[in-house]
């Protein structure tokens, strides 16, 4: 038996590739939310004022203890209820964004902390105020430590995207849903789907490893 048939895939490979670039576009729109939002929300947590810090613990608590598909739900289906009326792409971008927010914020609370205090307190004697020495010394040195994490949020974000198929997204999940549903070839459609998917991951997780020894070595990235 053939592991694709090949005139289902000549068919539908169009509509497939149509849903991926959907696909890839959601998942670059929420790591770039996520990247920027991420920054106040670990500050947030490092501060020594509970009126600042509870909060964001309370909100990154239930983004990493609730399934990340109850999330979506909630957001699409739930909160038309309370007068919130989403469209499905942007319930989608929102709800990824503040999930994948929440644990990238965690990362970047544990870069700073790795950087040594001895760091804050030459700032500190060059005059410059907190802030300067954070955008200047701290954060640079701390997205360093943590891109190989950050690379590896881009494959696992590229995947969970097809979460968002119970919202109808039309990304290249539920495509194939829709094309295997009105067919019923579900053998090949989703076999192509898996080798789609494969032929962005693997790539990208090669690319992660390379950020791994790079950074472990120490070399300049190029």
């Amino acid at each position: 038996m053939q592991l694709i048939d090949l005139e289902v895939t000549r068919q539908y490979l169009g509509v497939l590739l149509q849903g991926l670039r959907l696909t890839v576009l959601l998942a670059i729109i929420v790591l770039l939310l996520s990247l920027a939002l991420a920054i106040p929300v670990a500050v947030a947590r490092m501060s020594r004022n509970p009126l600042v810090r509870i909060p964001i613990d309370a909100y990154v608590e239930l983004m990493r203890t609730t399934p990340l598909i109850l999330q979506l739900i909630y957001i699409y289906y739930v909160l038309p209820g309370f007068g919130i009326k989403l469209d499905p792409l942007t319930a989608g971008i929102i709800g990824l964004t503040l999930h994948y927010t929440a644990y990238i914020g965690e990362v970047y609370r544990s870069g700073i902390d790795a950087i040594p205090r001895g760091q804050h307190h030459a700032a500190a004697a060059l005059g410059m105020t907190s802030l300067l020495a954070f955008r200047r010394i701290i954060l640079p040195q701390a997205l360093r430590i943590v891109t190989p994490a950050l690379g590896n949020y881009f494959i696992t974000i590229f995947k969970d995207t097809a979460l968002t198929s119970v919202m109808t997204v039309q990304e290249l999940m539920f495509t194939g849903e829709i094309i295997s549903a009105r067919t019923y070839q579900y053998f090949p459609i989703y076999t192509l789907i898996l080798l789609i998917y494969f032929a962005i991951g693997y790539p990208s997780a090669q690319f992660v490893r390379y950020l791994e020894r790079a950074t472990s070595r120490g070399e300049k990235l190029r």
